[in-house]
């Protein structure tokens, strides 16, 4: 029951390549507006900018995708416990790209992230909160949904 958890070394995915002029930023977040603007786009509730700023002072790291006009296309962030567990979070691709490129940069930023996990934190079993257009992508890279019949549930508490 423990195997359907782990994510496979083999079988992986080649590594994407991004598509001429887009960027991948692994050190610089985006600011709080912009990271909220692209939620939004990707049908999130909109969130405090400043909230959204202390999670991701508050994160492991972040992965940001810029288009070639330098404006914030995709994004993903990791929090862990440092020891067996590591989260990805507010894993997003802007939906007025065309959809080979969506899939391409999702592809991107699990691959990206996955391998940044397994360096980092070997052994660590990772789940995610995705939405439903990422969910091939997850499943191409060993993600199961509810392995094991396990179920997550989310409550969002009103400020």
């Amino acid at each position: 029951m423990l195997d359907s958890l782990l994510i496979p070394f083999r079988g992986q995915p080649q590594p994407p390549q991004l598509p001429p002029g887009y960027a991948l930023e692994p050190e610089a977040p985006p600011r709080g507006e912009e990271l909220n603007g692209l939620l939004v786009l990707c049908g999130e509730p909109s969130r405090s900018p400043q909230r959204l700023e202390r999670a991701l002072a508050a994160s492991a790291w972040q992965l940001s995708l810029r288009a070639p006009g330098g404006q914030l296309v995709g994004f993903v962030r990791a929090t862990s416990d440092q020891a067996l567990n590591a989260n990805l979070w507010d894993l997003a691709v802007d939906p007025a790209e065309p959809a080979a490129t969506q899939h391409l940069l999702l592809q991107v930023l699990v691959h990206t992230a996955l391998g940044r996990l397994r360096r980092e934190l070997p052994g660590c079993s990772v789940s995610v909160a995705a939405p439903q257009g990422a969910l091939e992508t997850l499943r191409q890279h060993g993600f199961v949904v509810d392995p094991g019949g396990i179920r997550a549930m989310g409550l969002r508490l009103q400020a």
